[in-house]
């Protein structure tokens, strides 16, 4: 799908003031295509970094309010709204106006730990906000529609490397649940309407401009305050950390390849990851599932200091391990992520130290 200067593909990628989505615009408005990025912009973590990272993409903070349009002085080819996914109103007429050739849906309320005390915004966010994409895709003639998942959604199966041919009907968080039913949402579009879709589940995503939230981020500025960080399952936990950089490849390979039907697929042995309809399912992880405490032994050799730990039992919702088989991605993409641990968690100390002065 990906487009020339003279037939510039137009995308919308939602979520551009969060992580993710902000890499993506970037990304996308630098090889010349047509972005319009939306935020609501809320407040589930410090504004600061969210507001940083569109100033950043050249969206003047001054410049914004509820659903106007505002220029990047950076690319003139990325614009920005400030827009609530779920107000359908809101979202018909921008589709209607725009005319996308494709959507990126990254925007979503997100945490695993954040849904056991507010399970009514993943419900708003990540199941009414996805809604009404999907229906503005399949109304207004859109190609192309990626979203993100999570590896959340494997929930309590054990088999790994975790693969997009599991059953993974065993969520143990709402999070991971409104991930899941994003999936089934989105395949009930392909087949009733055709509309390309592909779910890309992501696994433990950091890098330069991360949340706030995340482990690395929290861990970095207890360090550099000189606090202690809370380590749970007492330091056994493993992720397959996987680069922003890398994810944001994945990304844009699948966004220029729209899903086709899987030809060989059957409903008296179906296969979750793909289906008779045009969809897919993908994971987008690093391959090389990494423990906990070498992890935060990296970030203490970027710092050049030793972090003290509070060992904690594993917290509800989470789950022990995560480790993405990524045959599927290389297989359809020839791509595979490929940046050490290392490398990309200097890459973050470099840029915290900048963005916080610290």
């Amino acid at each position: 799908m990906k487009g020339t200067t003279a037939t510039r593909v137009k995308i919308l990628v939602t979520g551009t003031a969060g992580f993710i989505g902000f890499h993506l615009a970037e990304r996308l408005a630098s090889r010349g295509d047509d972005v319009v990025g939306i935020d609501n912009i809320n407040d589930y973590y410090d504004q600061r970094v969210k507001y940083g990272r569109l100033a950043f993409s050249g969206i003047d903070r001054k410049g914004i309010d509820d659903k106007k349009i505002v220029q990047s002085s950076k690319f003139g080819n990325y614009r920005f709204v400030k827009l609530d996914l779920e107000d359908y109103g809101a979202i018909e007429e921008l589709f209607r106006a725009e005319k996308f050739d494709a959507v990126c849906n990254l925007a979503a309320q997100a945490g695993v730990r954040y849904s056991l005390s507010n399970p009514g915004a993943y419900i708003s966010a990540n199941i009414v906000g996805f809604l009404n994409i999907l229906e503005a895709c399949r109304h207004h003639g859109v190609r192309n529609l990626s979203y993100a998942s999570s590896s959340s959604v494997y929930g309590l199966n054990e088999r790994q490397p975790f693969s997009v041919h599991h059953n993974v009907d065993h969520p143990v968080s709402l999070y991971a649940a409104s991930k899941k039913s994003n999936e089934l949402m989105a395949h009930t579009y392909s087949h009733l309407y055709g509309i390309p879709t592909t779910g890309l589940r992501f696994f433990t995503v950091y890098g330069p401009w991360g949340r706030p939230d995340m482990a690395l981020f929290l861990f970095t500025k207890a360090a550099l305050e000189g606090r202690p960080i809370d380590v749970f399952n007492y330091g056994e936990m493993q992720r397959d950390f996987t680069y922003i950089d890398d994810i944001v490849e994945g990304v844009v390979r699948v966004i220029d390849n729209p899903a086709k039907p899987n030809p060989d697929w059957t409903g008296s042995s179906p296969d979750p990851g793909t289906s008779s309809a045009p969809y897919r399912v993908y994971n987008i992880g690093n391959n090389q599932p990494v423990r906990l405490m070498d992890f935060i032994s990296a970030i203490e050799k970027a710092l050049g200091t030793t972090i003290e730990k509070n060992m904690l039992p594993i917290q509800p919702g989470d789950v022990p391990s995560t480790y993405a088989d990524v045959d599927d991605l290389v297989r359809d993409f020839g791509y595979r992520p490929e940046t050490t641990v290392q490398q990309g968690v200097d890459r973050f100390i470099a840029w915290y130290r900048e963005f916080f002065k610290a």
